[in-house]
């Protein structure tokens, strides 16, 4: 074989292999980024489980106010039902509103403000929360490096991917509910 040929063979191949590698990088991230939105999903979902069991400590004291607890059905079913990230996001922001009526009525029944149960079950909510806003920033972030990724050279003019978007949504979902007794 010549030299100019087996140059040509060697730079072919490394293109191949870096095109290769690019392209299992982007596999890669977009595999991690539903594996972070999947993190976020099993959070909502127990974050649901818990505030059913919230509703029903409430109940008790607070039998007439069925309209928190036909909010959190609603959202939960909208969860259930979602087909994409911002349909979820929007049951989420649903239950945070849901949530802030419960704290209020707490505030009404000293009673549950006092009971053990509605106690641990405010613990654990704050718990889910923080739980949720660490898989959401893993989510972002694992985002943003899928989205720098596929815009840089020469990603963007071999693969042609769109930009995936952030889990955001109304200000109501950026910060855990505000819990005060």
């Amino acid at each position: 074989m010549s030299t100019p040929l087996l140059v040509l063979l060697v730079i072919i191949a490394v293109a191949v292999i870096y095109y290769i590698s690019l392209y299992n990088k982007i596999i890669r991230l977009q595999t991690t980024r539903e594996n972070a939105f999947s993190d976020i999903d099993v959070q909502m979902k127990m974050r649901f489980d818990l505030v059913d069991n919230l509703v029903n400590t409430v109940k008790g004291y607070a039998k007439h106010e069925k309209s928190t607890l036909n909010d959190i059905i609603e959202a939960r079913n909208k969860f259930a039902t979602a087909k994409n990230m911002k349909e979820k996001a929007d049951a989420n922001n649903q239950v945070s509103s849901a949530l802030k009526s419960i704290f209020a009525l707490a505030e009404s029944y000293p009673d549950l403000k006092a009971n053990q149960n509605f106690l641990q079950l405010q613990n654990e909510l704050s718990d889910i929360e923080n739980k949720i806003a660490a898989a959401r920033r893993f989510f972002n972030a694992t985002t943003k490096e899928y989205n720098t990724t596929i815009q840089q050279f020469p990603a963007n003019v071999l693969f042609h991917k769109t930009s995936e978007t952030f889990f955001e949504g109304e200000e109501v979902i950026k910060k855990a509910p505000k819990v005060e007794f």
